[in-house]
Formats: C-alpha cells, sequence, structure tokens
C-alpha cells in the first residue's frame, strides 16, 4: 500500500507532521481522523521517495540505547506504540532516531507487529534484538523485555569501553613513537651525517643504519604513508579474511593473559544473551543460539555451536557445553547447579555477575602491566637511537 505524508492539527492549534499506510488518499484521511487530528495537507509519496524513507541508517550501541530506553519509559507509562513512536519522531534528539522511528511507526500503522518490522532490518538491529522483542511481545510483557534489552546493550558497552580504554594508552605510545623514530631519522641523524663523515673510523653498524635509512626516508618519503596504509590494509584483511582470522583467533587463544581478556569478554557477552533470552520465555536450544552469536572468536563460536546440535540431541546444557573443553569449570559447575536445583535463570545471573568481576581483574592485571611493557619498548628505542648517535663520538674521543 501507499504511504502518505500529512500535516494536521491536535486539539485545533498544535500542527502535527507524520505518514500513515492507507489504500487510497481518502481511507489516509479518515486514519488521520480517527487517531484524534484534523488533517491539513496530505500527500502521497512516490516509489522513489518510498524507498528513500525506509531506509534506515546504522545504529550505533549508544543510539540503540537511546531508543531503546526512551522507548521502554513510554511504554512503560502506558502510551502505545504508535504514540511512542510519533512522540520520538518529534522530539528526539538525534536525526537517527527521529528517522528510525518515523519508518517503525508507519509499517505498525500498516499493520505490521513491533517485532516483524524490526525484522526487516537485521542488519541495523541484529538477530538478538529480534528474537528478544519477538519474544517480549508474544508473552506480552514488551516492556520488560525492553528493559532486559537495555542493561544488555548498557553491559556490553561499558565492557567495550573498559577493553578499548585499555588499549588506548599502548596503542597511544607505539604511534607516538613510531613519529618519533621518523623524525629522528628524517632530520636528526642527516645532520650529523658530515660530521661523523669526517672521522677516519669506519661508523658504528648501528649508525650506519640508521643513517641510511634516513637517507632513504628523506628521498623516497611517501613511502611513509604508502607503508601505513599497505599496513592497515593488512590489518584489515587478517580480520575479514575467514582464513586468516581463523589462524590469527587460535593464535591468541595461546597468548598468557590475553587469551583471557578474549575468553572471559567473549564468555560475559554468551552468558548475558542466554540469560536475558531464557528470562524472556526463549526455548533454551533458541536461547543458545542467541548467545552464540555473540561470540567473535570463530574457534569458540564453533565449539560452542557443536554443543548445540548436542542439547537438540536431548544432552543437559551443562554437559554439552562441557564437551566443548573451551569453558570454565566455574560456569560448568553454575549452570549444572541451575538444571538440577530448577533454577536456571538465577544460576545464569549469577554467571554472568562472577564473569564481569573476573573481566574487571584480567583488565585490571593487564592495564597494571601494560605501563611497564611500554617504559620498555620506549626505553629501548631511545637506548638505540642515543648508541647510534654516540657510539661514533665516544670512538673519536678514544682516538
Amino acid at each position: 500500500m501507499p504511504i502518505y505524508s500529512y500535516q494536521a492539527l491536535k486539539s485545533g492549534k498544535e500542527i502535527i507532521k507524520g505518514e500513515v499506510t492507507a489504500s487510497n488518499l481518502k481511507d489516509a484521511r479518515e486514519i488521520i481522523r480517527k487517531m484524534g487530528l484534523v488533517p491539513t495537507k496530505i500527500l502521497e509519496y512516490n516509489e522513489t521517495n518510498t524507498k528513500k524513507s525506509n531506509k534506515i541508517s546504522a545504529l550505533s550501541l549508544n543510539e540503540k540505547i537511546d531508543f531503546i530506553s526512551t522507548l521502554q519509559i513510554l511504554l512503560t507509562s502506558g502510551i502505545p506504540a504508535v504514540e511512542s513512536l510519533m512522540f520520538m519522531e518529534q522530539e528526539a534528539a538525534k536525526k537517527k532516531i527521529r528517522n528510525l522511528s518515523r519508518i517503525l511507526k508507519t509499517q505498525i500503522m500498516g499493520g505490521s507487529t513491533f517485532a516483524d518490522t524490526l525484522a526487516r532490518y537485521p542488519a541495523v538491529f541484529g538477530y538478538i534484538f529480534i528474537g528478544l522483542v519477538k519474544a517480549g511481545e508474544e508473552a506480552g510483557e514488551l516492556e520488560k523485555t525492553l528493559g532486559r534489552i537495555k542493561d544488555l546493550l548498557t553491559k556490553q558497552a561499558n565492557t567495550k569501553s573498559k577493553v578499548i580504554g585499555t588499549l588506548m594508552y599502548p596503542t597511544f605510545v607505539v604511534v607516538l613513537a613510531f613519529c618519533i623514530t621518523i623524525v629522528m631519522l628524517t632530520f636528526v641523524f642527516p645532520a650529523f651525517k658530515d660530521m661523523f663523515e669526517q672521522q677516519e673510523k669506519a661508523l658504528p653498524w648501528i649508525t650506519s643504519m640508521m643513517i641510511n635509512a634516513g637517507d632513504y626516508l628523506k628521498t623516497y618519503w611517501y613511502t611513509i604513508p604508502i607503508f601505513i596504509v599497505a599496513f592497515i590494509a593488512f590489518v584489515y584483511m587478517v580480520l575479514n579474511w575467514k582464513p586468516a582470522r581463523e589462524l590469527l583467533d587460535k593464535f591468541v587463544l595461546k597468548i598468557p593473559l590475553i587469551n583471557n581478556l578474549i575468553m572471559y569478554s567473549n564468555y560475559s557477552n554468551f552468558m548475558s544473551v542466554l540469560s536475558v533470552s531464557y528470562d524472556a520465555g526463549i526455548p533454551i536450544v533458541d536461547c543458545l543460539h542467541l548467545a552464540v552469536i555473540t561470540l567473535t572468536n570463530s574457534v569458540l563460536r564453533t565449539k560452542i555451536g557443536g554443543a548445540i546440535v548436542k542439547v537438540q540431541q536431548g544432552l543437559q546444557v551443562s554437559q554439552a557445553l562441557k564437551s566443548t573443553k573451551v569453558m570454565p569449570k566455574m560456569l560448568l559447575f553454575m549452570v549444572a547447579t541451575g538444571e538440577q536445583s530448577g533454577r536456571l535463570g538465577d544460576m545464569l545471573e549469577k554467571a554472568v555477575n562472577f564473569l564481569d568481576k573476573t573481566l574487571d581483574g584480567i583488565i585490571d592485571t593487564i592495564t597494571k602491566m601494560i605501563e611497564p611493557i611500554m617504559l620498555l619498548v620506549i626505553g629501548s628505542i631511545v637506548l638505540v637511537m642515543a648508541l647510534a648517535l654516540y657510539l661514533p663520538l665516544f670512538q673519536s674521543y678514544m682516538q
């Protein structure tokens, strides 16, 4: 059915703008009047404009949290979904959320459920979001489900910010060290070149290497941005090319401490989604399917994905996860206890809390270790540069 854009009066004075889906102009006018509005202008979208108007831009994690938080508050207050989305269309601070609210409102008014509307945009919302909303809508507790999703996304955002914050310092130090090295090679060593060449003795190998590198960079300076672009392209290829990504995922699980960071961050997301979806009333097999989507490490995703098949064949969740040989024993014990006592939901929630505390401890340990490692790296670079500059001077004094 065509979409009609309208302008109408509310309470005889407030101007309202929006869209409705109707078979013809007459029906569109009737729908608007049933909403308690007086239509003053109605225009039909053509096909091109309809496609453009139904396009939803990708949302960041924080934008999703803002959208869900506002919608949950409105729904909890007893405001119907359409009116809630209409309010967000008019009042939301961000243009993306206003556009999203408009599109969802229009499609719901056309007869779609909230979950079915979200399912048309899996690239924007993700299958976990859609699956949880569908379960909540079917159970008649959409507001509670949105609250669970908000808590889940907030937790993921906090974990992400902690990991990024931990990596920011070493990244900054490495970039700074790279820039200082380039400046030293390009400007400092060439300035000492003439003085060094006046010495009768051959230059130390480290000094010769630095001077040659400086000459090369001064002549072929354009290779620096080429190298940076090539390095970024290589990293992108490794992260997106499946065979290379699988090798990298296997490798990082063998690095002490880093493997714990990778595993526990994956387990934290896995158990969080498993807990939320189980509380929403989703069957346990479907809960596992939703939870396994959050696993970013291909090794863990493959092994735990195999455990889902065993659960489908009748094996208990704890036994199936134990067969993967990658799940921590504490988690297996908590899941098994929940199954035996009939309190799986409570134990999953406790497992999430246990993982969060463990992950915080791992991040704190890595943060404390990064500083001396970075000092060692910077000290090594300074030592190499100092040796390259002062060894020829020491040689001249000893003549």
